[in-house]
């Protein structure tokens, strides 16, 4: 019934667990994490925990009277608000908080209540409620009957109507799979592998903060002296080999033979998830068959738009076919650019010197210096971009509020209020952007509270973190972002935007709750405006001179952008394919998953697959999306045509904002998504392909050049 992605709401009393537990903090009295007066110590969770298995305990049996069918799917509703609450406070707080005995009393919440879902899910009580609610539809608005209608699907899907002992079984891979998708995060998180390079003249000095030195001893003969060899020792650098890392040495180090290290090394570890990568693939097979299903990709697939995996499949298929020969010139060109540059007109091009010489091609042919570009995007500047991106599409602004004492994780968490001036507040974003160790690695949008209705007078506000990991460079105290990272700020910030500018009645629907396969494309729409000049010239300054970035370079930019498009789509591409193919039927004889991937890549891509190399081992995609990373295609293809055919003219107006928000943003999940792309961008945007629903192409292909 209830994933760990959804949420639920109330009846009559249902605020008081809510008003008891959450404030909107301020500098007055203290507060604990979030708001939550439960977390004002680390042992704290243990009563959040507590107190949400004690109300929604209230609730269920509240719901065993059977009431009306519209508090039934209150209750329901304020049960999931409950229980997420908890469950992405937890996970919120084991992705970013410094202080360790949170971290592991946040992953003891989160266990225990992944556990408690499980005992709700099993409940034939509320699966018999919400049948009885789906069957008074006419008693139900169009959303509550929305609502009780994907209730009983996920109850169906958690295995609810198979006999006992399939039921436990069902639950003992849950808990499993679960587990697993954990112990695959902690791999990674904990051996990211490292190289070790000497001398330390071989990487670039402004990559030097990245690394830690070592040094090794080597042995020569003492100047002026006929004595025996005496020892010294060289410096040199251990490079780390996770993702941002390697990223990095690879752009910047012109020495091949240290990019090659650096690669294989970066796409080898960790070694121990090869065998949790098995065990993960054959426990979905196993649910899948337990509940009816031929692959783990078709219980996946079927809730979303494209409804089966050959639907998915088919479409993947198709456009790998479709860029494939751009994308064979692409290669071409990067290999002679290689072949000029080294002065060797046979060498070969190799994955390691892709990000190194595109990068180099970039930058001669459209004249853009990264250093140069990134003295315009100033964090600061930044965050003021977001503001002026929200007040002019939507006529709404951003203040940051004061912290009360106890409601902040780190000292550089900022808290935001996005206020209208007719409608008031809209809901409160935490933005934790600046690296530190043992802080998620990456970008990303975490839910801590979604919205809903109340009472016809009172709405609960959703609350967000924007949690990102930027860093100054050595010899900067300010942090300055590159374009790419600018990018990655607005595609987070898009999915912040669709779940604070959502109004759904029940927070199962709210903000980003929606089909997986439409969830990434307001985070891929807000991208754009990172390119749009018309938005830079408002916030982009030179972080010393105050200089606006100038058109010309922005122009460059825009050059530089597609000029690797093919290579980039064919790249997803093939990443959609393995999600697919790992997850979905599998032959009655074991597969050798690093035999899949390089005939795959050879497939699919214009590159070598490097014997030895496993990147698939630490593709984290593969525990959240596994079966439904074809989603960020989906994406990129509405976002593409919502751009081109609404947003693009007038970017930056009023009546632009108007639009997104009433017929997309504010519904969420609470209307069908086929209904919700075609209201927005008309009958044009979508095609059906059998028995699903595929994106059309054709706006990404012409922007893409494609």
């Amino acid at each position: 019934m209830w994933k760990l992605t959804r949420r639920l709401q109330p009846h009559i009393n249902s605020t008081r667990w809510l008003v008891r537990n959450f404030r909107n903090g301020g500098a007055g009295d203290a507060t604990g994490l979030y708001g939550f007066d439960h977390l004002k110590t680390a042992k704290g969770f243990q009563r959040f925990v507590a107190d949400a298995i004690e109300r929604s305990g209230e609730l269920v049996s509240y719901i065993s009277g059977m009431p009306s069918s519209p508090e039934i799917i209150k209750a329901m509703d304020e049960i999931s608000d409950t229980v997420c609450c908890v469950v992405d406070s937890a996970e919120l707080c084991r992705q970013t908080h410094p202080d360790r005995e949170f971290v592991e009393e946040a992953n003891k919440a989160a266990i225990e209540m992944n556990d408690y879902l499980h005992h709700l899910n099993t409940n034939h009580t509320l699966y018999a409620a919400v049948k009885k609610a789906e069957q008074d539809s006419n008693l139900l608005t169009k959303e509550a009957s929305r609502t009780a209608h994907h209730l009983r699907m996920d109850f169906e899907r958690g295995g609810i109507h198979l006999d006992p002992e399939k039921l436990d079984k069902v639950n003992n891979l849950t808990t499993n799979i679960f587990q697993l998708c954990r112990e695959f995060s902690e791999n990674i998180a904990d051996d990211p592998g490292h190289v070790d390079i000497f001398p330390g003249s071989r990487i670039p000095r402004h990559l030097h903060h990245l690394l830690n030195p070592t040094y090794r001893s080597t042995s020569g003969g003492s100047r002026g002296s006929t004595r025996s060899a005496h020892k010294s020792k060289q410096k040199g650098f251990r490079i780390n080999t996770d993702p941002r890392t390697v990223s990095s040495i690879l752009q910047w180090t012109s020495d091949e033979e240290v990019r090659k290290m650096v690669y294989i090394q970066g796409n080898s570890v960790p070694h121990a998830n090869h065998g949790v990568l098995e065990k993960l693939i054959a426990a979905r097979h196993e649910l899948s068959q337990m509940m009816g299903c031929n692959s783990y990709a078709d219980i996946m697939v079927e809730p979303n738009l494209a409804k089966s995996p050959k639907v998915v499949t088919s479409f993947l298929q198709e456009l790998s076919k479709t860029v494939k020969p751009k994308a064979d010139e692409e290669f071409i060109a990067i290999r002679d650019f290689k072949r000029e540059k080294c002065g060797n007109p046979s060498a070969e091009l190799e994955p390691w010197d892709e990000t190194y010489y595109t990068s180099m091609m970039k930058s001669s042919i459209n004249d853009v210096d990264t250093a140069v570009v990134a003295s315009y995007f100033p964090l600061p500047q930044c965050i003021e971009g977001l503001k002026v991106l929200v007040e002019s599409l939507f006529g709404a602004t951003f203040h940051t509020i004061p912290l009360a004492p106890g409601e902040s994780w780190h000292p550089n968490v900022v808290k935001l209020s996005l206020h209208h001036p007719d409608e008031g507040d809209l809901g409160y974003l935490y933005l934790d952007l600046y690296s530190r160790k043992g802080k998620y690695p990456g970008c990303a949008s975490f839910a801590i509270r979604g919205g809903r209705k109340i009472s016809e007078t009172e709405y609960q506000l959703p609350v967000i973190a924007l949690v990102c990991n930027f860093s100054r460079a050595c010899d900067s105290s300010i942090v300055k972002l590159n374009h790419s990272e600018v990018e990655v700020l607005f595609h987070e910030f898009g999915h912040a935007l669709h779940s604070l500018l959502s109004r759904t009645d029940y927070q199962h629907f709210s903000g980003t709750r929606v089909a997986l396969d439409l969830a990434e494309m307001p985070s891929n729409l807000f991208e754009y405006y990172a390119w749009d000049y018309r938005l830079l010239k408002r916030f982009a300054r030179h972080y010393s001179t105050g200089e606006t970035i100038p058109e010309k370079l922005v122009n460059s930019l825009q050059g530089a952008r597609n000029m690797f498009a093919a290579t980039e789509m064919q790249r997803q591409v093939f990443y959609a394919l393995i999600d697919q193919m790992l997850f979905g039927e599998q032959p009655e004889t074991a597969r050798d998953v690093s035999h899949l991937v390089a005939e795959l890549k050879r497939q699919h891509t214009s590159w070598n697959h490097v014997e030895g190399t496993h990147w698939y081992i630490r593709f984290s995609h593969l525990l959240n999306y596994g079966a439904g990373y074809y989603s960020y295609l989906y994406a990129k293809c509405f976002a593409s045509t919502i751009w081109q055919s609404i947003c693009e003219e007038d970017p930056l107006s009023l009546n632009t904002g108007t639009l997104l928000r009433e017929k997309f943003f504010k519904h969420g999940g609470a209307k069908d998504p086929a209904e919700l792309l075609t209201d927005l961008a008309g009958k044009e945007i979508i095609s059906v392909h059998g028995e699903g629903i595929v994106p059309a192409t054709t706006y990404l292909l012409n922007e893409l050049r494609l």
